[in-house]
């Protein structure tokens, strides 16, 4: 079993389990340590649990709660497996799902969780506008509404209004570090899960994306007006990975950031010509 760790806070956390196990290796009981949530991406296993057997093929989620004993088998697939695995406290699992739906032991294959699953791999690998922690929080919380938790109907109080613009004004004030969503929804005074929901809906953007979208319009600045590298303006702006801040600001500019530059001098020394001709 080979484990690569995706993203880790202190009420969610995301791995790959990649499982190279078949039919002639011995399976064994296993505890679920935390609420989790196992996305199967590729390949397929057995799973025995509280006194059933289930089969899951991609698509399929497997689901578990503290405590719970389970035993992962096999034999009927040689191919192993891979899996995205989404770990929650308690509180915030509770918030999200009920008990019943934390003892199904697995969910079928559902295109509303299979689009999700496949969003938090792709945010792992910087190939969405979505950070692998808001992807995951958006997972679980579709698993919640589609096993039975009624949705409830988001009503922002004023208080909560306020607290999303001052997340929005910390954002920027912090757009150079490393900041979570974790970080943003402690310092607003809310649950992730809550605070994502109250500051989308107030600010039309999910946290990540109002803070790379801050990113870029700095990284914008710095291009149009200084003479330091790309490479110095990434970082400068929060970027810590060039590949990254490229793609993404051409992905937004529609140009690269040495093309945006280039425009934006030639448009300011065209200005500063026609002023002098006009002196």
């Amino acid at each position: 079993m080979h484990a690569s760790t995706l993203y880790e806070g202190e009420a969610l956390s995301v791995y790959r389990f990649q499982c190279n196990a078949g039919p002639a290796d011995r399976p064994f009981v296993e505890v679920h340590r935390r609420h989790s949530l196992a996305y199967v991406r590729r390949g397929s296993f057995g799973c025995r649990t509280l006194g059933a057997e289930h089969e899951l093929v991609p698509g399929a989620v497997m689901v578990g709660h503290p405590g719970q004993e389970y035993m992962a088998t096999h034999e009927h697939h040689g191919c192993g497996d891979e899996c995205v695995s989404i770990k929650l406290s308690s509180a915030l699992a509770d918030s999200l799902a009920g008990e019943r739906a934390w003892r199904s032991a697995c969910v079928p294959p559902l295109p509303q969780l299979m689009v999700l699953g496949e969003l938090v791999q792709a945010a792992a690998g910087v190939r969405t506008g979505a950070s692998v922690e808001e992807a995951a929080l958006g997972f679980a919380g579709r698993f919640g509404e589609l096993t039975g938790r009624r949705r409830r109907r988001t009503t922002i109080a004023p208080g909560a209004r306020r607290r999303a613009v001052e997340a929005a004004l910390w954002l920027e004030a912090n757009a150079t570090e490393e900041v979570g969503l974790e970080d943003t929804a402690r310092a607003a005074g809310l649950s992730p899960f809550h605070f994502l929901r109250v500051f989308s809906a107030v600010t039309g953007a999910t946290p990540h994306q109002y803070l790379v979208r801050r990113r870029l319009a700095r990284a914008a600045r710095l291009l149009a007006g200084e003479t330091i590298s790309v490479t110095e303006v990434a970082l400068a702006a929060g970027f810590a990975d060039l590949s990254n801040f490229v793609r993404t600001f051409a992905r937004a500019a529609g140009v690269s950031p040495g093309r945006f530059r280039r425009l934006a001098r030639g448009e300011r020394k065209i200005c500063q010509e026609r002023i002098a001709a006009l002196a």
